[in-house]
C-alpha cells in the first residue's frame, strides 16, 4: 500500500500505557476501515510515563483500579483478569518507553498498520496482562503482520529507533498535548484539533466530517 502524502491525516496521540487511549482504539480502527482511501491514519506515543514517574504499578493501583472501572462503563471496553493480577500483584514497573520503541520500530516496516499494532500492544497488556518491558512481547504481535523476525529483532535495536522514539516524545510535547488520546487533523498544512479524550465513533466522524468541511472552505 503506497502512502498518499495528499490525503488527509489524523494524528492518533496516545500512549501504550493509557487506559482512555486503550479504550479509544476501537473507535480509530472504525475510522481507519470506514473512511479508508479518505483519511490516512498516524499514530504517535507520547511517553505517558519515562523519567522519574517510571515506577511499580502498585503505587498507583487503587487510583488505576477506580479509574478502569469508568474507562469500562464509558466504553464498554474490558480490562482482562492478566491485567488485574499484573496490578493487584504491584511489582510490574510501568514504563513507556519500551512499548513505544516497539511501535516506533514497528512503523518502519509497516507504517499502514501501525494503528492496529499499536492496539494489539494495547489488548496485550490491559487484557492478557503481558509484560510491554520483554521486547520478546511484540514479536507475535508484529509476525501477524507478516513482518519479518529478523527485520524487526534488528529494527528494535539500532540506536536510531530508540532516538526516533525519544524525538517522538518530543515533538508530541511540542504539539502542546496536555492529555491521552488527543486526535489531530492535518490537511496540508491546517491542523484541527478533532478530540481530547475518548469519543465514540458516532461523535468522532461527525467532527471529522465537520472538520474536513471547515479544511474544503478555507482552502477556497
Amino acid at each position: 500500500m503506497q502512502h498518499q502524502p495528499d490525503l488527509p491525516e489524523i494524528l492518533y496521540i496516545s500512549d501504550p500505557l493509557c487506559g482512555w487511549c486503550y479504550g479509544m482504539s476501537p473507535t480509530i480502527q472504525r475510522i481507519q476501515q470506514e473512511w479508508a482511501g479518505r483519511i490516512e491514519v498516524s499514530v504517535l506515543c507520547g511517553g505517558m510515563v519515562t523519567g522519574n514517574q517510571v515506577g511499580p504499578i502498585g503505587e498507583d493501583w487503587p487510583d488505576m483500579e477506580a479509574g478502569l472501572q469508568q474507562v469500562e462503563t464509558v466504553t464498554g471496553v474490558p480490562f482482562g483478569a492478566g491485567f488485574r493480577a499484573l496490578g493487584a500483584a504491584g511489582t510490574y514497573v510501568q514504563n513507556s518507553e519500551p512499548p513505544c520503541r516497539a511501535i516506533h520500530a514497528f512503523r518502519q516496516l509497516r507504517q499502514e498498520h501501525t494503528a492496529p499494532f499499536a492496539h494489539d500492544v494495547q489488548r496485550a497488556y490491559f487484557h492478557d496482562g503481558a509484560d510491554l518491558n520483554d521486547m520478546g512481547t511484540y514479536e507475535p504481535l508484529a509476525a501477524a503482520y507478516g513482518v519479518d523476525m529478523v527485520s524487526f529483532r534488528r529494527q528494535l535495536a539500532l540506536p536510531e529507533t530508540a532516538r526516533g522514539t525519544q524525538l517522538e516524545f518530543a515533538a508530541v510535547a511540542k504539539i502542546g498535548v496536555q492529555g491521552f488520546p488527543t486526535c489531530i487533523l492535518r490537511v496540508g498544512q491546517q491542523g484541527y484539533v478533532l478530540a481530547r479524550g475518548y469519543q465514540p465513533y458516532e461523535v468522532f466522524a461527525a467532527g471529522l466530517e465537520q472538520a474536513l468541511m471547515q479544511a474544503e472552505e478555507e482552502s477556497r
